[in-house]
């Protein structure tokens, strides 16, 4: 699988041609797989995201029959992509010319299918299809014809060059606002926190004040602590003295 091939190896008509293996089916219908490469069949164990494989699970693996990618006489079907076309006319391939249904959708592939500059406008270039659909006006019927394009993919257009400027701008501008608002948060934090300061020192220096103008007269009227009373004797027992 892979490898190109010369058209003489399959017959006259096919002088010329240059085909590319790109596959293949057994006898038995199984289909050859890149990378094995064995002349014959194999079992692999598959699991997710390989070729002739798909999960019904998370985590599934499942031990499949596959075709190994090197050629043999047991092949019923190969798949060939021509390359190369000779001078000869294959029936039914190269005698008719079927134009492409669907085009390239991104912008980059656009422009290398049709070898396009970067300043070349890449909407003129895609492709389209043509629909006849038949209108009703009034009690008549016309046919009317529509083209059909795609929506191209990473298209740069001045509208879009437009909305990036002005979200640039937006961006900005609200990064500045932010940050005035913080600068003027910070100017107020501070005034606040100065007159905070400055009434507390305020009301310290009127509560010493108050103290140091106090009168003696005040003073001497606060309760004067009294002595201390001593306890009495205990008296002496006569009435056993005399006994």
């Amino acid at each position: 699988m892979g490898s190109d091939v010369d058209g003489d190896v399959l017959g006259e008509e096919f002088n010329g041609y240059t085909f590319r293996i790109t596959g293949g089916n057994d006898k038995q219908g199984f289909a050859m797989k890149q990378g094995i490469l064995v002349n014959g069949r194999v079992r692999i164990l598959m699991k997710k995201r390989t070729t002739l494989y798909r999960p019904r699970r998370t985590g599934e693996r499942k031990r499949k029959s596959v075709r190994g990618c090197i050629c043999g006489p047991d092949l019923a079907v190969l798949f060939l992509k021509v390359l190369e076309k000779g001078k000869g006319e294959v029936e039914g391939l190269t005698d008719s010319e079927r134009p492409r249904r669907l085009g390239p959708k991104r912008a980059s592939h656009i422009r290398t299918a049709f070898a396009l500059r970067k300043q070349d406008d890449v909407r003129k270039y895609c492709v389209s299809r043509k629909i006849e659909k038949k209108v009703k006006i009034g009690e008549e019927e016309v046919e009317k014809v529509f083209y059909k394009s795609t929506r191209i993919q990473r298209l740069i257009t001045e509208k879009r060059l437009r909305r990036k400027k002005l979200n640039a701008k937006a961006k900005k501008d609200n990064w500045a606002k932010s940050k005035d608002a913080h600068v003027a948060y910070e100017k107020l934090l501070s005034k606040f926190l100065k007159e905070k300061k400055a009434a507390y020192k305020e009301s310290q220096q009127k509560s010493a004040a108050a103290d140091t103008t106090k009168s003696p007269a005040v003073a001497d009227k606060t309760p004067k602590a009294e002595p201390k009373k001593e306890a009495p004797k205990p008296k002496a027992d006569t009435k056993s003295k005399k006994k």
